[in-house]
């Protein structure tokens, strides 16, 4: 008799965990869902591109080309310069550690991981380089996710005329050099 009582209380706890588990699901926004873990950013290599420690207990670092921008390259003075240092203090803000998300590809032709940047509190670091006037919208699709925002965050660059579209801004998109001045 104990041992069906027993049993019938376990059922009904299994079936307790799995309704708390189903509503947790459900209850956590898709945005907490995406966040991976913590990364560590090790380097800023220019505007778009720092490499990234996902591991405390590994050495091994990987490159991240923050998609859905580009900035100007290190060679498009002085907006090379300052679009590095601008993601930097962006990093730094958040203390050096950020959370990745992914796409639908997940790397470029150089093998480097293509992901959008995000703060603690939120904030899309991608997001943050275009609307401060440090970076031009790009997008390949099928890499698209965050699109809307990216496009809002130009257009209100654009009209504030920040950074590279105020006065002095940039001359040529970041592509247009690229094609100017190939690399060996």
């Amino acid at each position: 008799m104990i041992s069906n009582f027993l049993k019938s209380e376990l059922l009904n706890l299994k079936s307790s965990f799995s309704i708390i588990i189903i509503l947790f699901l459900f209850t956590v926004s898709p945005a907490d869902a995406a966040f991976p873990a913590k990364v560590r950013v090790t380097k800023v290599h220019d505007g778009n591109t720092v490499s990234i420690r996902i591991s405390r207990l590994s050495l091994k670092t990987e490159r991240v080309r923050l998609i859905g921008m580009d900035a100007p390259e290190l060679g498009q003075e002085p907006w090379g310069r300052r679009a590095k240092r601008h993601l930097k203090k962006l990093i730094s803000d958040s203390d050096w550690i950020v959370r990745i998300e992914l796409d639908i590809n997940e790397r470029d032709k150089y093998g480097r991981l293509l992901a959008y940047l995000w703060t603690d509190d939120k904030k899309l670091i991608n997001e943050r380089m275009i609307e401060d006037g440090y970076a031009v919208l790009y997008t390949i699709p099928p890499n698209v996710k965050h699109v809307e925002r990216l496009i809002a965050a130009q257009k209100k660059a654009q009209t504030r005329k920040t950074g590279i579209w105020g006065k002095g801004g940039l001359r040529e998109t970041p592509e247009e050099w690229r094609r100017e001045h190939p690399r060996n």
